[in-house]
């Protein structure tokens, strides 16, 4: 009975975590079917646009957000990948943790079988019962008889339950094995296309002057445009005390990308990338002010208030805070998101910072904030 307990026991205590992965799965794949739908309907547009100089450039800004959104959906793919063979390496040690006991049971169950059968040959149960020294001792003798054949039943009852769960166990491990095995057969295709998309990209760029390269980068960099969500949210920042000491004369900050690097300045902002799953952390400590998510790039935009200072973090691709939180300096936000670079339609991985002060006619150079 001990064994089958402590496995039952084990159960109870795992299935939390994988009701947990399961959430996981399930909402890696929610979000891998919106990526595939979003690339289709691009590509349907994509189809539609005719030749010319105007058309090339609604192209090329198409394939950008289109290769932007294939990285997104390998990134996805490949975490429900890694999702997928965590599950199967739990499964595989439960399935293997109860079939030892049931070997085990079963094992105990025959040694029980062969000494009750070993008893009635020897001394015959009527003979061991008759021999009994007064009603009692007989009565005694009679319980125990009945005791033993109950471990025998009980037995084989735990024995049937370890069988059933033995099955099941192995019946939902093939059915991960199976779903890991077309998880990674979307993946190598998702790379194919994400390589043909890229072909497709340069080729169309190619047919553009630099000057007509420049125009179009700042044409999309403007969809990214913060200044009208600033000028709502310097209205949340009114008496705002955390990271009150925030000031034009911080300096010394780390950069809000770890490990990454300052790609250019531009007055107020800067565009910093890093490794993929870089951290993106708070430079000061402060409130966030707001989460949004960008409904053309599908990242986040994450706002945190420095007393009344506020600070953008944009194109995250996943955030670990929620609003209103208040957050430490150097707290992670969430982690850095990819982007297309228009100039070359190379994938990169890239934040995009800002920094705010409460009067807007303030000039805040964001470069003075990370000097030492």
């Amino acid at each position: 009975m001990k064994p089958s307990l402590l496995t039952l026991l084990l159960l109870l205590c795992m299935l939390p975590a994988a009701a947990q992965n399961d959430r996981r799965i399930a909402e890696q794949r929610r979000v891998i079917e919106s990526l595939e739908k979003k690339i289709a309907a691009e590509e349907e547009q994509i189809a539609k646009l005719r030749t010319g100089r105007s058309a090339t450039e609604q192209r090329v800004g198409r394939l950008a957000r289109q290769l932007d959104a294939r990285t997104q959906l390998l990134d996805r793919t490949e975490e429900q990948a890694r999702l997928l063979r965590e599950e199967i390496a739990r499964k595989d040690s439960v399935a293997g943790g109860l079939q030892t006991t049931l070997d085990r049971a079963r094992t105990q169950y025959a040694a029980m079988v062969r000494e009750a059968y070993r008893n009635y040959r020897q001394h015959n149960y009527l003979t061991y019962i008759f021999a009994a020294r007064d009603f009692r001792d007989a009565a005694r003798r009679i319980v125990s008889l009945r005791e033993m054949a109950a471990a025998r039943q009980r037995k084989i009852e735990d024995i049937a339950a370890l069988r059933e769960q033995v099955d099941r166990e192995k019946r939902e491990l093939g059915d991960r094995k199976h779903s890991l095995d077309s998880v990674t057969q979307k993946l190598a295709a998702q790379k194919r296309r994400l390589e043909t998309d890229t072909r497709n990209a340069r080729a169309d760029l190619s047919k553009l002057s630099r000057q007509e390269k420049t125009a179009l980068q700042r044409k999309l960099s403007q969809e990214r445009e913060l200044d009208a969500a600033i000028a709502e949210l310097r209205k949340l920042t009114k008496g705002n005390t955390t990271g009150a000491s925030f000031s034009t004369k911080t300096t010394g900050l780390r950069l809000p990308v770890v490990g990454g690097r300052v790609k250019r300045y531009k007055e107020n902002m800067a565009e910093i990338t890093g490794p993929r799953g870089a951290q993106v952390i708070s430079i000061y400590e402060g409130k966030v002010v707001e989460i949004k998510r960008n409904r053309i790039t599908d990242k986040y935009d994450v706002y945190v208030a420095h007393g009344e200072y506020i600070t953008s973090y944009a194109n995250l691709g996943g955030v670990t805070v929620e609003k209103g939180e208040k957050v430490a300096k150097n707290q992670q936000l969430g982690t850095i998101g990819s982007a297309v670079d228009v100039a070359t339609m190379n994938t990169e991985y890239k934040l995009v910072f800002g920094i705010y002060p409460p009067n807007p006619s303030t000039k805040l150079r964001a470069e003075n904030c990370f000097r030492k």
